[in-house]
């Protein structure tokens, strides 16, 4: 995945979709992809408020550095099952690990991706509009996989899916795919090696100190 892709992954977590889509929803959107409470529908209100705050705090945050990471962590941690997402990295790695040593990596990873792409939200077009195009329920409805595309003025759309399940009463995402590639593939491939060489903790205070980073190269 290119550093570019990695980026917009961030980006796609806390931009599922933009406000167009209350008004231009896709034709084979159904009513249920609409209705209150559905992964869509929480996926448009948090982009709606996203998006506003980002517009009306772009100066802001251009020059306050730390008031757009807590703002990106803050959102990212409402819509991101981080904890379910870390234990899909760990993959093999993870079978037996305690909730302890999961939760551990889980922050970790995600604070080292925040600290290294989170500026690039400042960068994101936030006129694009973004299409849902359906909602898939997966596993019975235990996890709902939400298309959609980027639609890009002189660009080709760009496919985004999202992978949801419920953490406690809310539905939260734990996996993007950008053009089919998966986040959590992704990182998961990439920690193998490490996580053969060492424990789960030994990686996560590697990461926290920025002596392996979770990178698209």
């Amino acid at each position: 995945m290119k550093q570019t892709a990695i980026s917009l992954v961030i980006a796609s977590a806390l931009l599922a979709a933009t406000p167009a889509l209350a008004q231009q929803p896709a034709p084979n959107q159904s009513a249920q992809t609409r209705q209150a409470g559905s992964p869509s529908k929480l996926v448009l209100d948090n982009s709606t408020r996203i998006l506003s705050t980002l517009e009306s705090r772009r100066a802001e945050f251009t020059r306050d550095r730390a008031a757009l990471s807590q703002f990106v962590s803050g959102e990212f941690n409402q819509m991101f099952d981080r904890d379910y997402a870390g234990r899909l990295v760990l993959g093999v790695h993870g079978r037996g690990a305690s909730d302890a040593d999961v939760k551990l990596f889980s922050d970790a990873l995600a604070d080292n991706l925040m600290q290294r792409y989170g500026s690039s939200l400042l960068d994101f077009n936030t006129r694009l509009q973004v299409r849902v195009k359906s909602e898939t329920p997966l596993r019975g409805g235990a996890i709902m996989r939400v298309s959609t595309e980027m639609l890009r003025q002189g660009g080709e759309p760009i496919p985004v899916d999202y992978l949801m399940r419920k953490s406690g009463n809310d539905w939260k995402v734990f996996d993007v795919m950008v053009e089919g590639v998966s986040f959590v593939q992704t990182f998961r491939n990439q920690f193998d090696t490490p996580l053969r060489q060492k424990s789960i903790p030994q990686v996560a205070a590697e990461l926290k100190a920025g002596k392996l980073n979770a990178s698209a190269n």
